[in-house]
């Protein structure tokens, strides 16, 4: 069983021991949200880290922050700055993301905090959590439900068995299918759990 009463006397709450929304929000807050941002993203944590096993120990809730935080530029981006940048302009038409339909590049550019591209990656995760991503991709961008699509990605992408293992690099290849920033990941980390207390 996990000690939080570490993490949060860091974070300046009641130490009680049993991660919560306050908790949570504190913890977002630190790493870069906004209030308002911290608010719902520490409501919807409070719903989903427990039952995606995010709360079973430090590394995992430190490893998927680290990612998150990074994807995201610190919780203050849910939607991927649209130029249309060169890189960006190779979306379109990937069949691997499933960007089949003209102009799919542009709709289903990264949102939320993990970034999800791509209409095969809005069907699986809408599909995932109940709600038709497809037609409204949008609603990823939606702090909440996007935090709840990294949860699933994270499960579906088998990601704490590498955070139990500490292992950075293969998480960030595994979410990025590379090592693009991987110093930021590392360097979050970091931080992370030094405010975990791990």
């Amino acid at each position: 069983m996990t000690d939080w009463k570490p993490l949060q006397r860091n974070l300046g709450v009641t130490a009680t021991g049993i991660v919560d929304r306050g908790t949570l929000r504190a913890l977002f807050q630190r790493l870069g949200a906004d209030t308002g941002r911290a608010v719902e993203l520490g409501i919807s944590a409070n719903v989903h880290f427990r039952s995606y096993g995010l709360l079973d120990n430090g590394l995992r809730l430190a490893h998927f922050l680290a990612q998150v935080a990074h994807e995201s530029g610190g919780f203050r981006y849910m939607e991927e700055i649209w130029g249309p940048t060169e890189a960006q302009k190779r979306y379109e038409g990937r069949k691997d993301l499933g960007n089949t339909v003209k102009g799919d590049g542009s709709l289903f550019r990264g949102r939320g905090p993990i970034q999800i591209t791509g209409r095969a990656n809005y069907e699986e995760y809408g599909n995932a959590i109940g709600l038709w991503l497809t037609d409204k991709p949008t609603l990823a961008a939606i702090p909440a439900i996007g935090l709840h699509i990294a949860c699933e990605y994270w499960k579906r992408k088998g990601l704490n068995a590498w955070a139990d293992a500490d292992d950075a690099l293969t998480i960030t290849k595994k979410i990025n299918g590379g090592v693009n920033g991987l110093a930021d990941r590392q360097s979050r980390l970091a931080i992370i759990k030094g405010v975990i207390g791990i």
